[in-house]
């Protein structure tokens, strides 16, 4: 009996993939050339920089010098002195005493939250933040309040006569529509409520604030000692990699504890050496922040003067609503045959069911690749 049960444990798979295809909800991997001909509104390089001579240079002679990998956790042999320079010149940029830097943004966020809870401690969570935020809630033992979004009032009220250690969580900029968390307003809530702020600043850092230094300190929360941010390299710095900001006991705290810090490999020397390139040309380049935001607003405002249902952008996302999860995969597929690619947002990725058209801009984009790519999304728009 035995032998005739191995071969079916996992027949259940048969039938979870079959509710996915009914459902229209099957992904797929779909590698792409080095040089494939395509515009791309589907990828977060916010700035334009992840070709760019200087960042891949950059990238190419770390690897040359430090080797393909880390070599080992950050805590053994995995720190080089390019790590060291990349925190630095983060928590410079960005206004905060410190940074340290994780092999990704997941793992970062995963960090924060973890270390900075426990059990008999509270977190408050933003009902639309990224599956990571959602992540290092359900493994932070501590119990944890999923509020309204974007709704300060939902937060106080979850705060409110919490005896124990507590802190709140949000995107700054929320990763399917592009609208920002009302950081100003939550800062003050956890303030009167004695809490800690928690802001993944993912697609904010780069993007908004004085030269790109992020939605945190463009709300004026940078260096607060009661606020901790974390980033990813893979967007506005066009790497790979993620960081944790905030107070220098913060992070020393997250040095020593931090299980995704502790246990996982460094960050690649070639990711490290590239964000490290991409932040200094920021620095030199600011203008590329405002350009980004000036792209996103143009894509949001020629979309929806041609009748299409897009949300107005607070950073570089743009969404586009489809009518279903079929009619969105189908848009997406028929504007990348005609050499537009954009992101296709189905549930479970997008929490309120509505599928949608994601668009990134890009600050590379010219005035012909707006043009084009309006045309496609337009022309190839579901019809009622």
């Amino acid at each position: 009996m035995h032998d005739q049960a191995y071969g079916r444990v996992f027949d259940w798979l048969d039938s979870a993939h079959g509710a996915r295809r009914r459902a229209g909800l099957v992904r797929e991997v779909r590698p792409r050339p080095a040089d494939a001909a395509v515009l791309d509104l589907a990828g977060n390089d916010y700035l334009g920089l992840t070709r760019h001579p200087e960042v891949t240079a950059a990238a190419a002679d770390a690897a040359l010098r430090w080797g393909a990998g880390a070599t080992g956790s950050r805590l053994v042999t995995g720190s080089t002195a390019l790590h060291a320079e990349l925190e630095a010149e983060l928590a410079a940029f960005t206004g905060f005493e410190a940074a340290l830097v994780f092999a990704s943004g997941y793992a970062a966020n995963l960090a924060a939250l973890t270390a900075l809870s426990g059990r008999g401690s509270l977190i408050v969570s933003d009902a639309a933040n990224h599956a990571s935020l959602i992540d290092g809630c359900r493994l932070s033992r501590a119990e944890v309040a999923v509020v309204a979004h974007a709704d300060p009032l939902a937060f106080r009220k979850a705060l409110d006569g919490h005896p124990a250690r507590a802190l709140a969580v949000t995107d700054s900029v929320f990763s399917v529509d592009g609208d920002a968390a009302p950081l100003a307003a939550l800062a003050a809530v956890c303030r009167d409520a004695g809490a800690a702020l928690v802001v993944d600043d993912a697609h904010g850092f780069g993007v908004l604030g004085d030269g790109g230094r992020g939605a945190v300190a463009a709300a004026g929360l940078a260096g607060a000692p009661d606020v901790v941010t974390t980033i990813t390299l893979s967007k506005a710095l066009g790497s790979q990699g993620g960081a944790v900001l905030g107070p220098a006991r913060v992070v020393e705290h997250l040095l020593n504890t931090a299980r995704t810090f502790i246990f996982d490999t460094g960050l690649a020397p070639a990711a490290t050496g590239g964000a490290l390139a991409a932040l200094r040309l920021l620095r030199r380049e600011p203008g590329r922040a405002s350009r980004v935001r000036d792209v996103a607003a143009e894509l949001h405002r020629r979309l929806s003067a041609a009748g299409l249902a897009a949300t107005r952008p607070d950073s570089a996302v743009v969404s586009v609503l489809a009518p279903s999860p079929e009619a969105a995969f189908a848009w997406a597929a028929r504007c990348r045959e005609a050499g537009v690619a954009v992101g296709c947002f189905r549930p479970p990725s997008v929490p309120d069911g509505v599928s949608r058209l994601r668009l990134t801009a890009r600050a590379d984009l010219t005035g012909g690749d707006i043009d084009r790519a309006v045309e496609v999304i337009v022309a190839r728009a579901p019809r009622p």
